[in-house]
This record gives structure tokens, sequence and C-alpha cells, in this order.
């Protein structure tokens, strides 16, 4: 895909990953919605704010019909409570799968038809090495993102035929809010992982991994256990 005159939406830009994103699009001649549950703080300048709240389906309905000209869709909005999958509080722990796998399907569903309208393009769903990698203290936030890479690689092969190219983007520790606990020297800043994740969609990779560890990970995944 060509990024440059693409119509872009990114959701959860009003900061971190998202905002970066956003930044680079507009450097690249795109044209970007910064989508957030408020819009008033994805104040990115040059990009147009968008109100989005992806586990809301009004409001994913509300943005597909005012976001009518989008061609590149970036599902990056995601959250991670925290919660332990045997005693955290059940509702942290759907709120992880409603964020992360329906809310990411919603907004999918909602914009499909948009881009295939527009003449096709491409959607990007924001992962991480948690997709693969299991761990207990990471459990609810690792099984919503493994469930979206699963519905990332059904899409990939549903849209095709659409002229909708579904691409995943995994990592592990970035330099944002979420990993704010993580030692610097363990985390990648920002605007590199971002343009591996915009270069890996203008070549059409169907998979980015953005850093050592994520390659590491996903080269192991057929070892033996």
């Amino acid at each position: 895909m060509d990024i440059t005159n693409s119509v872009a939406l990114v959701t959860g830009a009003n900061r971190g990953l998202g905002r970066v994103l956003a930044q680079q699009l507009l450097t690249r001649g795109a044209t970007v919605y910064t989508a957030a549950r408020n819009a008033a703080a994805a104040d990115l300048p040059g990009a147009i704010p968008l109100q989005l709240d992806i586990t809301d389906p009004e409001s994913v309905r509300r943005a597909a019909e005012r976001a009518g000209d989008v061609t590149f869709l970036i599902n990056n909005a995601g959250i991670s409570t925290g919660a332990d999958l045997l005693t955290g509080d059940l509702n942290q722990i759907r709120l992880d799968m409603e964020t992360h796998y329906f809310g990411t399907l919603g907004v999918t569903r909602a914009f499909a038809p948009v881009i295939e309208r527009n003449g096709g393009g491409a959607i990007l769903n924001v992962l991480s090495v948690l997709s693969w990698a299991h761990f207990g203290g990471a459990g609810s936030y690792a099984a919503a993102k493994a469930a979206e890479w699963a519905q990332t690689d059904a899409l990939r092969e549903l849209l095709a035929p659409r002229g909708i190219q579904v691409s995943a983007l995994h990592m592990a520790y970035v330099d944002t809010d979420m990993a704010a606990h993580i030692p610097a020297d363990q985390k990648t800043a920002p605007d590199v992982i971002v343009k591996l994740a915009l270069d890996g969609i203008e070549a059409g990779s169907p998979e980015i991994l953005a850093d050592e560890i994520t390659r590491t990970v996903k080269a192991g995944l057929s070892a033996t256990r």
C-alpha cells in the first residue's frame, strides 16, 4: 500500500504509540484522523480529531459515518488491566478482551466496507510479543492479544478478496506510558517501531516483527516444549 495520499484513522491516537503513528503518517503525506475516547485530547497539529470509544458500538458507528473517506485503519487502542487470571476481577479480565478482541473487531467490521468502497487499502492491528509468549503475570493481556492475533489472521483471508491488506505489528516493550515500569534499556523508542510498521505496510508484509525479542520468540514457536 502507498501511504502517500492515503486517508488513515488511528485509534488510541491521543498519546503513546498511537500519537507517533499519526505523526509519521502525516509526515509521509497521509490525511490522518486521530481517534480517541476524548477527541479533545487527540490534538495533533495537522490531524483531524475524532471521538471514538472502541468498546461502544454507537461511537464506532458514528466514527465510520463521519470518516467515510478512510483507506487505512490502524487498530492501536488498547489497555492492560493487570488482572490475575486466577484471582483478579473477572470484569477487568473481560475488559481486556472487550477492548483488544471485540473492540478491534467492531472497528474493523465498521470500517472494512468504508475502505472497500474507497477502492481498497489496508488495516494494521497493533499486537504484541505476548500474542505468543503467555506469562502468568500477564495472562489476561496475553490471552486478549492471542485472540486478537487469531482474529487478524482470519480477517486477512476474508478481506484480501475485497482489496484490503491486513497486517499485524508485534513488539516487546516500547517506551510509552504503558511500559513506564520497565527499565529504559529494555525498551524500544516508539518512533523506531512506527517506522518499521509503516515500512512494512508499504511492503505488504502480513506480520511486522519490530524488535529482536519478538523475532526470537516468533522463531521459537515451532520448538518442542
